[in-house]
């Protein structure tokens, strides 16, 4: 097969660097071929070695035109299971690369990575794909890949006890967009999840392994308040089954536990909407590959979710796959998620 190359009319023996071209692709003997701008390769169908193509480039694609035809690349590898070992990706740093520049060349969903940083052996999966953008606060601008372990990292508890309510007085924050602090939190905010367990994992098992420069700092809406008196998703507001989430909040995060939607791609156990916040769409894994909601391999495995059930419990992934509710001070999973560029 021979294949000419012109670039803005000129002729050129390799093909250019990544840009804003418009693209032609001709080829005789009944072969097809178009211009893979996500891979900035040439995809022939139907080739023969008498096959003669002639590739145009012409510097006149804008840049709306050009998000385009890599827009079209990340859906594609968002809605394709792949699974595929991209370790060698990330250990050469091509990974962040196609990250960054939001082509995800070779990225898919249901790629993972193994790591093995402070004797923690981990399986990071990829979870999604730019599927925060233009989320938050403050708006989510960076191209990001969602990243969730294959199995929890290890157990904990929500609370020292079973409740979901202000469990540390002393536990004050500023959300964002406010001079004033909240006072007293509870419900996730205030958890010992949120406030102790994630930062641990965040300094000792994600940052060693992705580094600080490539967790994305993003802002989160989050439920702060639980109300033992409020209605629930069952319509009891008395008793150990009632109470809910009753207020929430915008802060910055680099971790969190996934919402009831995030998994299953619905609501069953939180207690109210403060509970969803920007969490309010599943992560193509699982609605790729459904098993992994509660199993890798051969493992089976329960985790936290970071819904408020009613005033003693948070909603949880049963190690059968029923979508539950746990006392707070249940040890349970962490599977938490966080963003990279």
């Amino acid at each position: 097969m021979k294949v000419a190359i012109l670039v803005d009319g000129k002729e050129r023996d390799e093909i250019p660097a990544r840009g804003l071209y418009k693209t032609k692709v001709k080829c005789s003997n009944g072969t097809t071929g178009s211009w893979n701008y996500n891979e900035w390769d040439l995809k022939l169908n139907n080739i023969t070695e008498e096959t003669k193509c002639n590739l145009e480039f012409t510097s006149n694609l804008s840049e709306e035109e050009y998000q385009e035809y890599l827009e079209a690349g990340v859906n594609k590898r968002r809605n394709t299971y792949r699974g595929r070992n991209i370790t060698d990706l990330y250990e050469n740093g091509e990974l962040f690369k196609q990250i960054q520049d939001c082509s995800f060349k070779d990225i898919y969903v249901g790629d993972y990575i193994k790591t093995n940083k402070n004797n923690h052996e981990v399986t990071w999966l990829i979870a999604d794909l730019n599927n925060y953008l233009h989320s938050g606060y403050t708006d989510l601008k960076e191209c990001h890949a969602t990243i969730i372990p294959a199995t929890p990292l290890y157990d904990s508890k929500m609370n020292d006890s079973d409740t979901t309510g202000v469990v540390d007085t002393n536990l004050k924050l500023t959300p964002l967009g406010s001079e004033t602090e909240k006072g007293s939190i509870g419900a996730y905010v205030g958890s010992n999840m949120k406030q102790k367990v994630l930062p641990d994992i965040l300094k000792n098992y994600i940052e060693p392994v992705f580094g600080k420069e490539h967790i994305i700092s993003y802002t989160n809406l989050l439920a702060d308040q639980s109300d033992p008196n409020r209605s629930n998703q069952n319509g009891v507001s008395t008793g150990d089954y009632g109470g809910a989430s009753s207020g929430w909040a915008w802060y910055d995060s680099k971790i969190d536990l996934m919402s009831e939607v995030n998994v299953y791609g619905s609501t069953v156990w939180s207690s109210s909407g403060y509970d969803i916040g920007i969490d309010n769409r599943q992560y193509a894994i699982f609605g790729l590959k459904p098993e992994f909601i509660n199993s890798y391999g051969t493992t089976r495995f329960s985790y936290w979710l970071k819904a408020v059930a009613y005033s003693t419990a948070f909603a949880s992934v049963a190690r059968d796959g029923v979508a539950t509710a746990s006392d707070a001070s249940s040890s349970l999973g962490v599977r938490p998620r966080f963003l990279i560029d």
